[in-house]
């Protein structure tokens, strides 16, 4: 079965760095059939191949996007919405600038508390809020940790433009997390796409 390049690209934007191995055994395809996709795509910017350290033997190739890789992905029209941040900037000011990011978060509260509404508890909240975000196009899922605590993974943002453009989005983002999961959590950002991360990451506890 042929796989497009878009379905690579999405395999391992979703998975983070991949074997040759890894992505074989996820798409179904052979060994020499993966490494020449692989090959062609980072030939042509779209991947980075770097080596794996430790372990016995060879290092094994680990596959990654590009930043022209991750351009591959829609990003909300991010050169409109940069422009339209910087304009707010400019005409009225910081506090015009935060006023426009309490307006979207509020927006955003009402909107997800209708999609948490009669949630039985924080496990069923977090499922509801992960399916909101990848709604909107997040690509979001969560991973239970060996020490109990639940992380809120997303693998892409839709509006990373903006957000590069405004830090104050990713902090109203987290406070309403926090506000949407209530006091009996406890959120931390572990992964931040623009502090370098290959995604954005948050670690939930619920507390005692």
């Amino acid at each position: 079965m042929a796989h497009s390049d878009s379905e690579i690209l999405l395999a391992i934007k979703t998975a983070g760095p991949m074997t040759t191995g890894a992505l074989r055994k996820r798409l179904g395809i052979t060994q020499q059939g993966a490494r020449q996709r692989l090959t062609a795509l980072a030939e042509a910017g779209l991947l980075h191949e770097e080596r794996e350290r430790g372990g016995v033997g060879r290092p094994r190739a680990l596959w990654s996007l590009t930043s022209a890789g991750h351009a591959r992905f829609p990003d909300g029209h991010a050169d409109l919405s940069a422009a339209l941040i910087e304009d707010v900037r400019q005409i009225f000011g910081a506090k015009g600038l935060e006023r426009l990011i309490a307006k979207r978060e509020g927006a955003q509260e009402c909107r997800y508390r209708q999609g948490l509404a009669g949630s039985r508890d924080l496990t069923e909240r977090l499922e509801r809020l992960a399916a909101l975000r990848t709604q909107e196009g997040y690509m979001a899922r969560l991973e239970t940790r060996e020490d109990g605590s639940v992380l809120l993974i997303e693998h892409h943002c839709p509006i990373c433009s903006a957000a590069t453009a405004c830090q104050g989005f990713c902090r109203a983002e987290l406070d309403l997390f926090r506000t949407l999961l209530g006091p009996e959590a406890e959120v931390e950002r572990s992964e931040h796409l623009l502090s370098g991360d290959r995604r954005c990451a948050y670690r939930i506890t619920q507390r005692r």
